[in-house]
């Protein structure tokens, strides 16, 4: 299937030309016609599916073809609501990208930065509104904002909205919605909370399912080092040697991690930067550029703060903290690997996190190989399989360096103190 299969627009056809499409990943070939039809749309899908698209695509043709000419003034006709500003942002760009070539006018709205330029925008007539919860609910009771003409309602990330606390917001944000509207709803997971969420919101929906959350693509190169926790940092520095590492995202579970992290990759001249919830608005997104651009070579995170970057070519992801939560493991490794390409994920686990890494095997149903031998093994962290003995792959010597890239092995040569 090709996206001249899925009849839109010759705007939107030429906007996906210039930005390289061709042929939609799964959940775009069966999302968007549904969406087209005008029908609400129940999306379980994790970051990296092309979620984004997928809605809109379709939310942009819907409103070209039901604009009404020589308005007096724009008012907002598609509302999208997702957790982080970071993935605001990137939902934001998403829409400039796919919708350049019609008159459709967007703009993003997020806390943690003065509202001034945000409410201006607003003043001057949008089309499309993509807004964190806090901040849309503080502009809609400073009157800054009037929900009444949404055609189209976007609830994208609802399981992270959960885990963040916005739920509350989310259910008094829908007493402003009109009852006549399409409404899409996106999420990874659907624990309980989440499916009571979705079925006040959506009428007779269409469900779209693809790649669940326990699964991790095949194109992603997964292994573990044992490694105790003082000795985390070493092995970082080590693996970074390897100039073929243009990139990488490195997790770690905390906040005060991510900058300690960031500190010691500072003191060995690697340009890092770290982004989580303590960071300002304008240093977050400038980071996340910076990464981009490929002038930050590592690029610290915490979960939270993660779940918007969507970083086009992505290579390597390091968990320099196995997360306690498995399904998070899927999430971090799933911003390699995107669309078919090939990607490669490391992670570091010390003797305490020996039980988070059985659990994320239980959960991807797969034991991820093992890097021995390497200059900081830990002789007291054992392999983990939830089913059988766990593959172990052996690290040759350094005379056998061999770098290969593309998301094959790569081996690194041994740190000589």
């Amino acid at each position: 299937m090709s996206f001249q299969s899925l009849k839109l627009i010759e705007p939107i056809q030429k906007a996906l030309v210039e930005e390289g499409y061709s042929t939609p990943t799964p959940i775009q070939s069966q999302a968007i016609p549904l969406i087209l039809e005008g029908k609400d749309l129940l999306g379980v899908a994790q970051t990296g599916t092309g979620k984004t698209a997928a809605f809109a695509i379709p939310t942009i043709q819907l409103l070209v073809q039901n604009q009404i000419p020589n308005r007096v003034k724009r008012t907002i006709k598609a509302l999208i609501v997702t957790p982080t500003r970071e993935l605001a942002i990137q939902i934001d760009d998403s829409f400039k990208a796919y919708g350049k070539f019609t008159n459709l006018r967007h703009t993003v709205i997020f806390g943690g930065v003065k509202q001034g330029k945000q409410t201006e925008a607003l003043q001057n007539g949008v089309d499309i509104l993509v807004a964190t919860p806090g901040r849309l609910l503080d502009l809609i009771n400073q009157r800054y904002i009037s929900l009444k003409d949404i055609q189209i309602f976007i609830l994208d990330e609802a399981d992270r909205m959960l885990d963040m606390g916005f739920v509350h917001d989310i259910k008094k944000l829908l007493t402003f919605l009109p009852s006549k509207r399409q409404s899409l709803f996106f999420s990874a997971t659907m624990p309980p909370e989440i499916q009571k969420l979705a079925d006040n919101i959506l009428f007779k929906p269409v469900k779209v399912e693809v790649t669940p959350v326990s699964s991790t693509a095949d194109t992603i190169k997964q292994s573990v080092y044992f490694v105790e926790k003082d000795q985390k940092n070493a092995l970082l520095m080590d693996i970074l040697k390897d100039t073929s590492i243009e990139t990488a995202l490195v997790f770690t579970r905390t906040k005060h991690g991510a900058d300690k992290v960031v500190k010691v990759l500072l003191r060995h001249d690697i340009k890092a930067e770290a982004i989580h919830g303590n960071k300002a608005q304008n240093a977050r997104q400038r980071a996340l550029d910076n990464f981009k651009s490929k002038s930050t070579r590592v690029l610290v995170a915490t979960d939270i703060a993660a779940r918007g970057i969507d970083v086009d070519d992505l290579a390597y992801v390091i968990n320099f903290d196995i997360p306690n939560i498995p399904e998070t493991y899927v999430h971090r490794i799933g911003r390699t690997g995107r669309a078919g390409a090939n990607g490669t994920a490391f992670s570091f686990c010390d003797s305490e996190e020996r039980t988070f890494l059985k659990d994320i095997q239980k959960l991807i149903a797969k034991n991820i190989p093992v890097i021995e031998n390497h200059s900081f093994v830990s002789t007291k962290v054992q392999a983990i399989s939830p089913t059988s003995k766990a593959t172990n792959e052996k690290k040759p010597s350094a005379k056998s360096n061999e770098v290969s890239n593309k998301g094959k092995k790569v081996w690194f040569k041994p740190k000589r103190n």
